[in-house]
């Protein structure tokens, strides 16, 4: 279907170029019903956790740039038809990196072990953190629990009053004030 590392590889520079952190990358169903498949790109800008408009349309035309150059050099990167996808990761964003599952702790997630798995599989509840390649959670039914993170199959962070406190938005000016059209219409 697609080779994510080699997109990865290839993407990951043009995101850095840009000053961006590429979050994750990934080949899902497209949710058009269509049978097509959505490369989805999840980046950010370091300062602030999230990417605007903007520079999701500038990762976008970077990416597509490259892999058009990759495929007339004959390379297959993704068989088929699919949709381009770039965006920020959100708030209740996915852990994809070590350094996710540090910066997101005393935050509650939902981990997904990977299938045979010796264990709970679906634990959710307060991430501590990581350490020695094990992430600690406070799982609500389990409790204090340590999961490989190799053998982590999807985790992400779990959207609660204490999430949207501590993510600050890129810019509040303006979302305070009325725009109140004066004139009149005509009787």
């Amino acid at each position: 279907m697609a080779d994510t590392a080699r997109l990865t590889a290839l993407i990951e520079p043009e995101a850095q170029a840009l000053g961006f952190e590429l979050v994750r990358v990934a080949m899902l169903p497209s949710g058009a019903g269509d049978g097509t498949m959505a490369l989805q790109i999840m980046a950010e800008d370091p300062a602030t956790g999230q990417l605007v408009i903007d520079q999701c349309a500038a990762l976008s035309r970077r990416v597509s740039d490259v892999i058009d150059t990759a495929e007339e050099a004959g390379e297959v990167l993704i068989e088929g038809a699919y949709h381009l996808e770039v965006s920020s990761p959100g708030i209740d964003r996915p852990l994809t990196r070590e350094k996710d599952f540090a910066n997101w702790a005393g935050h509650e997630a939902r981990i997904v072990m990977i299938k045979g798995y010796d264990g709970q599989r679906t634990n959710k509840g307060m991430l501590h953190g990581l350490s020695d390649g094990m992430v600690h959670i406070t799982d609500v039914k389990a409790g204090d629990v340590r999961l490989p993170i190799d053998q982590i199959h999807t985790a992400k962070l779990v959207l609660t009053d204490a999430l949207i406190a501590a993510t600050r938005p890129l810019d509040t000016s303006g979302a305070d004030e009325l725009i109140e059209d004066t004139e009149k219409a005509d009787d």
